[in-house]
């Protein structure tokens, strides 16, 4: 397994790491067997970072890594989230400690390596955004956990980066935050490049180049496309998570891009992963996982290394023409 450094938090993070979401759900939905075998492989193949929120699985998440943890030597890099309530934006503060001290209790942990703010954000706060003057403002969220951060509770703070792109650009360019939790894949890479006319999606377009010029890690999140990349198999657990994004239209666009790139490039999800893994300024892509089977996958793709350019033109073409609609 390769390792790539995150940003300025000067961390060596292995290029995969793994994600302890509900999408992929094996650290929630999987028996204690599963979960400790698949959590053994990921750190013997190299892995060394777990990506966790209470929100997954109300809280299962946390809590199986709590106790798949403690049974092993290794101490991988660990990181969870805020989600705030953005109706008690009068007690920030309240809301952020009480977080955090209960994923700590689930995790069984002084401490995290990253916090990070899980909620969309925007201009101005509504009932589905936090406005960025509640982010970056006199008394936000970053002061906040800031302030977590003084007493050691975590090493370093970001943002999960969703919502308005001018936003989130603008928090990015702040200098508040040390990551980003970035949405790309080979359907939407929008973050990482100028888009052509006819593609439609949620526009990311300058994200990772803010983080880039700030020296945010980015942490590469949806690879594949909440499983519509990987697999044609549905399980009801594909939730779109940006603007423009329908479970249909996405099925649609993968066929057209695996007509195109057939299984030259190994499986659905190792072609996807390893397009991810082919932009240099992703420094980790957070993978959900609901078999152990998956993991194998991942393992092998890093080992193939990044999509080869004639690749990569190939999808640029499918760009152009919305994935073959035009």
């Amino acid at each position: 397994m390769n390792h790539r450094r995150l940003g300025r938090t000067g961390l060596a993070v292995s290029e995969v790491i793994f994600g302890g979401g509900w999408v992929g759900g094996i650290l929630i939905h999987r028996d204690d067997d599963t979960k400790r075998a698949a959590i053994r492989r990921a750190l013997d193949a190299g892995i060394n970072f777990i990506d966790t929120a209470p929100s997954y699985g109300d809280g299962r998440s946390e809590e199986a890594l709590g106790w798949l943890l403690a049974e092993i030597e290794e101490t991988p890099y660990l990181s969870t989230k805020v989600r705030l309530d953005l109706g008690r934006l009068d007690d920030l503060v309240g809301q952020i400690e009480a977080s955090i001290e209960a994923s700590l209790t689930r995790l069984r942990r002084d401490s995290v390596d990253l916090l990070q703010l899980h909620n969309p954000i925007g201009a101005a706060t509504t009932d589905s955004v936090i406005g960025i003057d509640r982010v970056i403002g006199a008394g936000g969220v970053a002061d906040c956990l800031d302030r977590l951060r003084e007493r050691g509770l975590t090493r370093f703070i970001g943002i999960t980066a969703l919502g308005d792109t001018a936003s989130l650009c603008r928090v990015v360019d702040s200098g508040r935050f040390d990551t980003a939790q970035v949405y790309y894949n080979l359907l939407n890479p929008s973050a990482g490049q100028a888009m052509p006319t006819a593609w439609s999606g949620h526009d990311f377009n300058g994200l990772i180049a803010a983080c880039r010029a700030r020296d945010v890690g980015v942490m590469n999140i949806r690879v594949f496309a909440a499983g519509v990349l990987a697999t044609d198999a549905r399980t009801g657990r594909e939730v779109m998570i940006t603007d423009a994004t329908e479970v249909g239209e996405e099925a649609r666009r993968a066929r057209a891009v695996f007509d195109a790139l057939g299984d030259a490039y190994g499986t659905r999800a190792q072609t996807a992963l390893r397009f991810a893994l082919a932009n240099g300024d992703i420094d980790c892509v957070v993978l959900g996982l609901a078999e152990l089977d998956h993991l194998e996958q991942a393992i092998a793709a890093a080992g193939m290394g990044s999509l080869p350019r004639a690749a990569l033109e190939r999808l640029d073409g499918l760009y152009g023409s919305d994935f073959g609609r035009l």
